[in-house]
């Protein structure tokens, strides 16, 4: 059996880390290198790096940030924001990224990920979806999870996969920093349709919540932010619970 993954991610805006509630209200948490490399050093199976104002400015993630982060890390290093063609993922994989993510660009033109998994593999693209509850239905929300569109989160799903996407990083905007758990109905609806990896993002507070999404979600990796940049537990006190609890994980040395 595969081990689930635990992703570490940093929201950046400027040149710190930043974490709000429901995409909002966003307090700083830190240096994104010096972060990226606590959180390697603890046991992290991946790093997440989102530039939160990338899109909304019309610009690609900031490569000195980018490369700042891979040279502390040696586990894979993801990054989003403003990755709109085939040149900005090129510029972050050449500054140290592993996989790019792409969100609202892909939306506007779905081939932009057929592209990319062409030229790069598609190991190295995820699809990342910001979905919201709406009249009981999943919808997907772009531009920085601020403009609601009428597509269903599962049909875009199901289609990003079927144009080369190697993972989807789902995350709950209704879950985003309330520390009430993951919704693992959705995550689990989704990833029951997918023969992708499916990373659960959006309402991490504890040890049981990582346990329910990889038990009941049907997750291949959980993704958090709030409860590692506060303190609230530690990545490797969180991995031998998951261990103790039955959920196959790599334990940190």
């Amino acid at each position: 059996m595969l081990c689930k993954r635990i992703v570490a991610c940093l929201d950046v805006r400027g040149a710190r880390v930043v974490k709000g509630v429901n995409f909002t209200s966003l307090i700083d948490a830190g240096d994104p290198a010096e972060l990226a490399r606590r959180y390697y050093a603890d046991g992290a199976d991946e790093i997440v790096l989102l530039d939160v104002d990338a899109t909304l400015e019309g610009r690609r993630a900031r490569a000195r940030t980018v490369e700042a982060a891979a040279e502390r890390i040696f586990v894979p290093l993801l990054v989003g924001g403003g990755i709109r063609s085939e040149d900005d993922a090129a510029a972050m994989l050449d500054a140290g990224a592993d996989k790019v993510a792409v969100n609202s660009a892909a939306l506007d033109d779905p081939s932009l990920i057929t592209r990319l998994a062409a030229r790069y593999g598609s190991q190295a693209v995820v699809v990342a979806i910001d979905a919201a509850r709406t009249d009981g239905d999943v919808s997907v929300w772009t531009r920085s999870a601020s403009r609601p569109t009428d597509r269903s989160a599962v049909d875009w799903a199901i289609e990003a996969a079927d144009r080369g996407a190697g993972e989807i990083l789902l995350t709950s905007i209704d879950r985003d920093g309330t520390a009430n758990g993951f919704d693992c109905e959705m995550t689990r609806t989704i990833a029951s349709r997918l023969r992708i990896p499916v990373i659960a993002s959006g309402g991490a507070g504890s040890h049981a919540h990582f346990v329910q999404v990889f038990t009941t979600g049907c997750a291949e990796a959980a993704l958090a932010a709030s409860i590692f940049h506060f303190g609230r537990t530690h990545i490797r006190d969180l991995k031998h619970h998951l261990a103790a609890e039955g959920v196959p994980v790599r334990l940190p040395c």
